[in-house]
Order: C-alpha cells, then sequence, then structure tokens
C-alpha cells in the first residue's frame, strides 16, 4: 500500500476530505520525523514505538576486494512493534 492507497482507505473508513487525510498523514510523519530526529521516542501503545538507536562503530570487508574498511558509527531510526500489532500480523496470541 502506497501513501495515496492508505490516504484513500482512510478518507473513506472516516469521512473526512483526502486532503484532509493527507494533510494529517504528513503533519503525523513530520512530527514523529522531527522527534526521533531529536533522539525522542514516538510510543503508541499496542501499535508501536519509533526511536533514534546509535550503531557502533565496527569492522567491515569489501566484498568486491576482501579489503577490511572501517565502517563508522552513526544514527539510524528504528521501528519497535508493539504487542497488538505483533498479534494481529502473526495471528496468535501473546502468553
Amino acid at each position: 500500500m502506497n501513501s495515496a492507497e492508505l490516504i484513500d482507505k482512510l478518507a473513506s473508513k472516516t469521512g473526512l476530505s483526502k486532503n484532509k487525510v493527507g494533510q494529517v498523514l504528513k503533519t503525523f510523519t513530520a512530527t514523529v520525523t522531527k522527534q526521533v530526529q531529536k533522539g525522542g521516542d514516538v510510543r503508541l501503545v499496542g501499535f508501536g514505538t519509533f526511536k533514534r538507536i546509535t550503531r557502533q562503530a565496527r569492522k567491515g570487508r569489501n566484498p568486491q576486494t576482501g579489503a577490511s574498511v572501517k565502517i563508522p558509527a552513526r544514527k539510524a531510526p528504528k521501528f519497535i512493534a508493539g504487542r497488538n500489532f505483533k498479534e494481529a500480523v502473526s495471528g496468535r496470541k501473546s502468553a
């Protein structure tokens, strides 16, 4: 499902116009992005948590030459699925 399909689905379910839903979706993603960019978490209970992690520097290997290369530390986004979302996707209830 792409953004346009998501907007169509949400508009039909909520009765809001596609334009309004598009604005809400754009604002939601911008807000989540800014918060995670600043190092904060966005927790949607039952759905999941958006957060920023720091990946440690490490050594890697160039697959073409086999030479060892240094991979620098970096920050990366991470999504951790909530219990309700996991259960819905897997079709099983957790104990």
